[in-house]
């Protein structure tokens, strides 16, 4: 069953009676997924984050934003619009995918996984969690990585605690840390 079918089937009726909504459209849902890659190295080499930018791309099936610096820092030799990161918006149902394959293929294949830490809430809904290795994702090739590179993935939902946020995502099936 999909993440959009277990939404509909098994969340909505859980969070219903966990948090005594009147309304099934009370219920948060998941809003959007971004991703979050910034180089150092990019000031440099500007290859580097064209092969960043690809892997990011067979990681969530859509092509990034080009990320530039909004201010000249001289200690980090920076320009302001040098190009620095890439990220990208998932929304809909590559949202669900992406989710789906982070949840069941990507964090089981993590290095000493204990779960997620369960306090990277921001106050109003959304998690944020950092993977230190691109190479986690089985839809990069291991062979072709030059560098491992971590990013960060924020989920953003429409609840207004942490507390139902968590609620839904337990709900999903993120492996919270105990």
């Amino acid at each position: 069953m999909s993440l959009k079918q277990q939404y509909s089937s098994k969340v909505i009726p859980t969070l219903m009676g966990q948090f005594k909504y009147k309304s099934p459209m009370q219920v948060p849902r998941l809003s959007k997924i971004v991703l979050n890659l910034s180089i150092a190295e990019s000031t440099q080499n500007a290859k580097v984050l064209d092969v960043a930018a690809q892997e990011l791309t067979m990681i969530a099936g859509q092509k990034p934003v080009i990320r530039r610096a909004k201010k000249s820092i001289s200690n980090f030799k920076l320009r302001q619009g040098m190009p620095i990161g890439a990220s990208v918006t998932l929304r809909h149902a590559r949202m669900y995918d992406f989710l789906e394959r982070f949840i069941h293929i990507a964090l089981p294949r993590v290095r000493d996984f204990k779960g997620l830490a369960p306090n990277s809430f921001d106050g109003r809904g959304n998690y944020s969690c950092g993977v230190k290795e691109q190479i986690i994702f089985p839809e990069v090739n291991y062979d072709k990585v030059e560098k491992v590179r971590g990013m960060s993935v924020t989920i953003c939902t429409t609840a207004n605690s942490d507390e139902e946020s968590k609620a839904l995502l337990a709900a999903f099936g993120l492996p919270f840390r105990k």
